[in-house]
């Protein structure tokens, strides 16, 4: 009975102390504290109602932290490609002073801009022989040194060049095999190309490009990927997008000059699609792997990719490896997800990225100027009202993937 009494009569206080800006005419609907309150308990009652009210009147005037929505890029993991170029290699650092090539993109800045300046560059470096032979060993540097005395080279070797020069700058890579699927008379080879996908942090986003004919395909000012384009081509001929060439990205409606006159022939080469698995080609050569990633959809399990009339040789074999979600194909180099947690006035915040040769996460908070070199994991204390940072994740290149925000407010 005391008990029930007790509890009654600090529910009164808690109530009389959690709501007292109420105009005391509206407090007709609360239980009152009950008469046995009065007389003897008054002097401990009293004090009861002190402690018990101090404690009341701080809980209901505390305001957590909380985690705002925020609209970051998507993070998808690499569980697919197994290797990738170290940059550290001192090959890189031969490469771009052996042949100049700071001097290609000179002060550029525009990530798009820079890549397209490097791959014109050696477009116009190395003259196209679909024929042979073929001077040197195959490796880029004596691709390069023998293009400029005049030798000309395949797709094979265009693709081989490019996707070294771009990781000589940081951009991560890889190398692809497209093919028509049945033998078409308008390219050398029956429809074969070698070229290359990059990673463009500022689109966060795949982009196709090819160095041996200098072009790429667009939607809406938008760089497209290999998927993206054979998707085009299997929905309406590639009607929706656009084939522009260059540095300056200008629109053409095929490659006469070398025998492809229309935007659909070149996009029909991306019916079939082949990633290499492991993208370490130029620091591993001679001794590439021969694996090779194959989309899984509709398409493709109800035809055959025939390789000159003949079923594709990796059919059947363990280095074709069928993949049947986009997202693992599109994997996303350089960029953070992260995992926030509030404890009190405190925040811990764990970043996660897939990102090649990582130099080091950077953060920098809201009206900052200096980006701040941190571990993968950040910690801070909260006693403002708003807090607001803004990480990236930086390559030993110096290159930085899309930024990822995080806003926590009281």
């Amino acid at each position: 009975m005391k008990k029930k009494k007790l509890t009654t009569a600090i529910t009164g206080i808690m109530l009389s102390f959690c709501i007292p800006l109420q105009p005391y005419s509206h407090l007709s609907s609360i239980r009152k504290i009950p008469a046995w309150y009065d007389g003897n308990q008054n002097k401990k009652m009293a004090i009861l109602k002190l402690v018990i009210g101090i404690f009341i009147i701080t809980g209901c005037n505390t305001r957590f932290y909380k985690l705002i929505e925020t609209d970051n890029p998507r993070f998808f993991p690499n569980i697919i490609f197994t290797a990738h170029e170290d940059i550290s290699s001192p090959k890189f650092w031969v490469l771009r002073e052996k042949y100049q090539l700071d001097t290609v993109i000179s002060n550029e800045k525009d990530e798009l801009k820079r890549i397209l300046l490097l791959r014109n560059w050696i477009h116009k470096t190395i003259r196209i022989d679909d024929y042979g032979p073929y001077a040197g060993d195959e490796s880029v540097e004596s691709t390069l040194d023998n293009a400029l005395k005049g030798s000309g080279y395949h797709c094979g070797y265009y693709s081989a060049v490019q996707t070294a020069i771009l990781n000589a700058y940081g951009y991560v890579t890889r190398s692809i095999l497209a093919d028509t699927g049945i033998p078409v008379d308008y390219m050398v080879g029956g429809g074969h190309h070698a070229l290359n996908e990059v990673w463009l942090n500022t689109y966060h986003k795949w982009f196709l490009t090819d160095a041996k004919y200098d072009y790429h395909f667009e939607k809406n000012g938008i760089p497209l990927s290999a998927l993206e384009v054979r998707e085009a081509y299997l929905k309406n001929k590639a009607a929706d997008i656009e084939l522009v060439k260059g540095v300056e990205r200008k629109s053409v409606p095929g490659l006469p000059e070398y025998n492809i006159p229309t935007r659909e022939q070149l996009a029909r080469v991306y019916t079939w699609i082949s990633w290499y698995k492991e993208n370490d080609r130029y620091t591993r050569w001679p001794d590439n792997s021969d694996d090779i990633v194959l989309y899984q959809d509709e398409y493709t399990q109800t035809h055959t990719w025939l390789w000159d009339g003949k079923p594709l040789w990796a059919y059947n074999t363990t280095f074709l490896h069928w993949i049947d979600d986009k997202n693992k194909i599109g994997w996303t180099p350089n960029t953070i997800s992260s995992n926030a947690v509030i404890t009190g006035n405190k925040v811990k915040i764990d970043l996660i990225s897939a990102t090649p040769n990582l130099k080091t996460y950077q953060v920098m908070e809201k009206h900052g100027k200096e980006w701040k070199d941190i571990a993968a994991t950040f910690e801070s204390d909260l006693t403002e009202k708003r807090y607001e940072w803004t990480f990236r994740a930086v390559n030993t290149a110096g290159v930085s993937g899309k930024e990822h925000k995080i806003i926590i407010e009281r």
